[in-house]
């Protein structure tokens, strides 16, 4: 089984800043939700083959990893009886290895519980029909000295945390700190808030240096 390894001697000061926020350096998710509570999840996540190269240094097994094969997500969903793999691929660009994984959700539950078997808290009230779910993208970590700011900006640069949602009817998105409070405009994002189909894209240095946290809150 191959996985990716984010972490490395060079970058010791801030590994453990690093791997407590983010799975990967650039994400994708896009979520389609039937009226009978069931539906499909597309992701894509890219992870810097500089990063991949350095993981694999001696030395560097100790850190978490990242699962980039079929298997590792065919284990994932054997121990979620709602949600099945669909499709399954990897590719490399100039940059990047790049995962594309499209997944059925028979409940909304089972959704939560893959998304949750990554590290990611989530939370689910109301039913197929009228329902809030809302993801935390950042736990709010802040950053605290210039040098590190500069570094996180530099390896983050050109990589994105996206996630959107389709409705049967009309739904909205709202963004706000882990407190529930609104967060204001957040420097490079994009958002759509209102429609059958809602989303919001931050670029990862936001998303890795928030010092209130990022909440994304689906309502529909």
């Amino acid at each position: 089984m191959r996985r990716i390894r984010t972490a490395f001697p060079l970058f010791f000061v801030v590994l453990p800043f690093l791997l407590s926020l983010s799975s990967c350096f650039g994400l994708d998710a896009d979520i389609t939700l039937n009226a009978n509570g069931t539906g499909t999840i597309a992701l894509e996540y890219r992870v810097s083959q500089t990063l991949d190269a350095l993981g694999r240094l001696d030395g560097n097994e100790r850190w978490n990893t990242i699962p980039v094969g079929r298997a590792d997500f065919e284990r994932t969903v054997d121990r979620l009886p709602d949600m099945r793999l669909l499709s399954f691929s990897s590719r490399e660009d100039s940059r990047d290895i790049i995962i594309s994984a499209r997944l059925e959700f028979s409940s909304i539950e089972g959704l939560l519980a893959f998304l949750d078997a990554g590290g990611r808290r989530s939370s689910f009230t109301g039913n197929s029909g009228s329902g809030r779910m809302a993801f935390t993208l950042s736990e709010g970590v802040g950053i605290g000295s210039p040098e590190l700011a500069r570094l996180i900006a530099a390896i983050s640069e050109g990589y994105t945390v996206r996630i959107s949602m389709g409705f049967p009817g009309q739904g909205s998105l709202a963004v706000s700190d882990n407190q529930g409070r609104p967060l204001p405009a957040i420097p490079g994002s994009e958002i759509q808030a209102a429609g059958r189909r809602v989303s919001g894209s931050f670029p990862l240095y936001e998303v890795l240096t928030s010092a209130d946290g990022i909440m994304v809150e689906f309502r529909w």
